[in-house]
């Protein structure tokens, strides 16, 4: 499984990987390797044994793509149901994918100076009210025409606001584990392209996009991805954690 922490001040993003020990064993030497390491064994990241399985985090850079693998006791190699996408090697195997969204870092420095610019220029602003309130005479004259023109203006923003109402927002279906952004893509193009829609959709449907999509996809398992869009749908994202945390790659 593979969960993703965005940082706020810096573009890197925290990612943690983590197995079950029914999937590797106890007791089990188990590293991280992949293009970020060179897929060297001293190099990989050591996973830790905890009570529901091994872990590890490290920081990666925003904005780019990874591939990786888990390899246990130095000889059995182990994919991430939770990958982003499989990669196919010369090997006849597949590598896990890594995909990190570049990271936008807000500038907090210039909006202060802005702030504190801004009572400077408070006392001749209060100069120039008494001339403001002199004009407002000649704005009411000018009111008679304007009423007459009202029509034409009201015409041109009613035929903008109807392009938002034709075109639905997808949400963010990669919110829900077990979810990448290639399967992603594979929902919205079969119009499951919100929370909403995800929460409706059947599990026969849902088999059928995996399965026409090809065998890389067939291993996903997509039981919960109705359940979990359902909160996410509501906004009750405290809720749709508890859950994600008792999942394994999307899998109760």
């Amino acid at each position: 499984m593979i969960k993703k922490q965005y940082s706020k001040s810096k573009p890197v993003c925290k990612v943690t990987f983590s197995l079950t020990k029914e999937q590797v064993g106890k007791k089990a030497d188990v590293r991280v390797l992949g293009s970020f390491n060179d897929w060297s064994w001293d190099k990989g990241l050591a996973m830790k044994a905890g009570k529901k399985g091994y872990s590890a985090s490290l920081e990666l850079p925003a904005g780019a793509t990874y591939e990786f693998r888990y390899l246990v006791n130095g000889q059995d190699w182990f994919n991430d149901e939770a990958a982003d996408d499989y990669q196919p090697t010369p090997f006849f195997s597949h590598n896990c994918i890594l995909a990190l969204e570049a990271v936008e870092i807000k500038k907090k420095p210039a909006a202060k100076k802005a702030t504190k610019a801004a009572p400077k220029k408070a006392s001749p602003a209060k100069k120039a009210a008494t001339p403001a309130k002199k004009a407002a005479t000649p704005a009411k004259k000018a009111a008679a025409p304007a009423k007459k023109a009202a029509p034409k203006k009201v015409a041109t923003p009613a035929k903008k606001t109807t392009a938002p109402k034709t075109t639905a927002k997808p949400d963010d279906l990669k919110k829900i584990e077990g979810i990448g952004p290639k399967i992603a893509g594979l929902l919205v193009a079969d119009g499951i392209a919100t929370f909403a829609a995800l929460g409706k959709a059947k599990q026969t449907k849902l088999k059928g996009i995996l399965e026409a999509a090809g065998s890389r996809y067939r291993m996903h398992d997509p039981t919960t991805w109705p359940q979990q869009a359902k909160l996410a749908a509501a906004g009750k994202w405290e809720q749709l954690k508890t859950l994600q945390d008792e999942l394994k790659g999307g899998r109760k």
